[in-house]
């Protein structure tokens, strides 16, 4: 562990679960008014190749946890994500942790032998720390992505597919539908990061279904036409990616995809859920609006280093 100040540098491994979690809890809480980060998502976060050598947490007074940082390579990007608490130490501790970040893919740079562009994601509306620090380091705003709390308690939605079109699971053990999956992700993950690993992607699907997660495919006479993923975690579920390949697009497939994802949630016992879409995987995201019992709605965005 390395001091700065009163701050204190840990691996995350160092430090409790629970503090992490409580952290970003009380970090989307004074934003948004609700905390929704679970352990799973902690535990998701955690699963990524290489999270140990490429994450760090600063802890302050009472070696609570103040600010968090982790980057992920995929493919050409290093997809990084930076939360630090407002108060006295908060820009402090996202410009040491923006710092290590901006170190650690210089050496990534220098052992892969291959230039990285930088982005760091899931930067809530109204962080007054991190943005901020983000500019100074020379970070432009990018995409936005939505996540709307839904509930699901109210009457479902019917399904409605296009002529030919059918909803399974996928066989998350089955070569082709990985590969079929992983493809539809390549061509629709547009503007936030891709896995390109095909074993990597692969491995956090399982791992995501080990805990109550799932991929369903909806297809149309037999080509995947798109697909979604959620997580159920007790009385809480997410959509965690919903996907229109480009040539099915305005065929209200995405909206299938989501009433679909939505059921699957309501199976496992979930009374809420909390969707996150890019605005190019499903046309018109706001439609969710009067469509879906939305009872809260937030923006998230991606930072790119300039230059890179």
């Amino acid at each position: 562990m390395t001091p700065h100040g009163q701050l204190t540098v840990r691996r995350p491994a160092d430090v409790p679960p629970d503090s992490l979690v409580r952290m970003m809890r009380t970090h989307e809480k004074n934003l948004t008014g609700v905390a929704t980060y679970t352990r799973e998502d902690a535990l998701r976060a955690t699963g990524h190749p290489g999270y140990t050598e490429n994450s760090w947490c600063l802890t302050g007074p009472g070696d609570e946890v103040i600010a968090w940082a982790a980057l992920t390579p995929r493919g050409d990007d290093l997809d990084a994500v930076l939360t630090a608490l407002p108060g006295r130490h908060g820009e402090s501790a996202a410009r040491t942790l923006l710092c290590l970040l901006l170190d650690r893919a210089d050496e990534l740079t220098v052992e892969d032998g291959r230039p990285y562009s930088v982005t760091v994601g899931g930067v809530l509306h109204g962080d007054e720390v991190v943005p901020g620090v983000l500019k100074e380091a020379g970070f432009v705003r990018g995409a936005t992505t939505g996540q709307y709390d839904i509930d699901l308690t109210a009457d479902a939605l019917p399904m409605v597919l296009p002529d030919g079109g059918s909803v399974r699971a996928a066989d998350l053990d089955d070569a082709g539908d990985l590969a079929a999956l992983h493809a539809l992700h390549l061509r629709c993950a547009v503007r936030g990061p891709r896995t390109e690993d095909a074993a990597v992607f692969g491995a956090a699907l399982r791992r995501s279904r080990d805990s109550g997660g799932a991929a369903l495919f909806l297809e149309v006479s037999g080509r995947p036409a798109g697909y979604v993923v959620t997580q159920a975690a007790g009385n809480e579920g997410r959509v965690l990616e919903a996907a229109v390949a480009p040539a099915f697009r305005g065929l209200g497939i995405g909206l299938a995809l989501l009433t679909a994802g939505l059921a699957e949630l309501r199976a496992h016992g979930a009374v809420r859920a909390l969707v996150t879409l890019e605005t190019g995987d499903v046309q018109g995201a706001e439609a969710l609006m009067p469509v879906f019992p939305v009872t809260g709605v937030r923006a998230l965005t991606r930072f790119r280093l300039s230059g890179t």
